[in-house]
């Protein structure tokens, strides 16, 4: 299977650097609300002011200091995340999936001890991972229990799922599935796998990993054709609430599906890369612009839901 060529790519709208910084971020986005999204512990607090489902957070470290402490902060779990507050692409980002003794097993079956973790809390507050380098804040969450209809689609980590919210309206979405070659993130730069999702249904369009399409997940073997998204209409209206919470017209919501509480807003961003388009084998340029149409007209998030699948889906 082949990927579409470039002349193909441009005329079906794709989306491209240039146009989206400056005709689509610099226009709908306010500097002033960058803040809440490019800061996970603001994003993770706004979130529960407004009864949005998060994973809990175990504990936030704020000084060096505070690294020495990090596995007393974790003594009372056998899973957990770290991260850095403003970190971003999946830097910095320690998922430990199990204890065995004084050692903490990674999603990769790696094991690490504790003056690695101690060092790796470290670095993240001295900003290795950060935006511009600057002190951070890390973050210990709980680690997701997903959906066991998804596991087959990822291996040694959490899938989960992009949204590209318009105006409040959902416009593209996909699903990155963590492989071995991605160290269990969902970062497509990494070696995750995006697979491209009809916004109709939740169910998969096409797949791709390293700019190439894929049917079937690398390490799992499984076929990426079969895949439909549980709860689907809840995480839409997720990702569409999360406009309104922070007042950004072009946003990206990542969002998990937990096995016992359903889908959860993992984390936002202001500036989404565009790689779904690949993924979905179809471009942004269209869809925002009948996006804002939607806007316009519809009288509530419901609505504006109900005519993106509308439009947007390919039933």
């Amino acid at each position: 299977m082949r990927l579409l060529s470039p002349k193909s790519l441009r005329a079906l709208g794709i989306l491209g650097m240039n146009e989206r910084n400056i005709g689509v971020i610099g226009k709908y986005n306010e500097r002033r609300n960058y803040r809440l999204v490019d800061d996970k512990l603001q994003t993770k607090q706004a979130a529960q002011r407004n009864n949005m489902p998060v994973p809990e957070l175990y504990a936030v470290l704020r000084r060096q200091r505070d690294a020495t402490r990090i596995v007393e902060s974790v003594a009372a779990h056998r899973s957990f995340v770290i991260k850095p507050s403003q970190g971003s692409g999946g830097k910095g980002i320690l998922v430990i999936a199990d204890r065995d003794g004084e050692q903490y097993v990674k999603s990769s079956g790696a094991r690490i001890d504790g003056r690695e973790l101690r060092r790796h809390t470290a670095n993240i507050l001295a900003g290795l991972y950060s935006l511009g380098g600057r002190n951070d804040v890390a973050m210990v969450e709980a680690m997701i229990e997903f959906d066991q209809r998804l596991a087959r689609y990822s291996h040694e980590g959490v899938p989960d799922i992009r949204v590209i919210v318009f105006h409040g309206v959902p416009v593209m979405a996909m699903m990155r599935c963590a492989t071995h070659a991605s160290d269990g993130k969902a970062n497509l730069h990494q070696g995750a796998v995006g697979v491209g999702l009809d916004l109709a249904s939740g169910r998969a369009v096409q797949a791709v990993q390293h700019g190439h399409l894929v049917e079937c997940h690398p390490d799992t073997g499984a076929c990426f054709g079969e895949l439909a998204i549980p709860a689907w209409q809840e995480v839409l209206s997720l990702a569409a609430d999360c406009a309104d919470m922070t007042g950004l017209g072009y946003l990206g919501a990542d969002i998990v599906l937990d096995r016992s509480q359903g889908p959860m807003l993992l984390e936002l961003n202001a500036r989404p890369g565009l790689a779904i388009q690949v993924a979905n084998q179809a471009g942004l340029r269209h869809r925002l612009a009948t996006a804002r149409d939607i806007a316009a007209q519809a009288q509530s998030a419901q609505e504006k839901i109900a005519l993106a699948k509308h439009h947007f889906g390919l039933a």
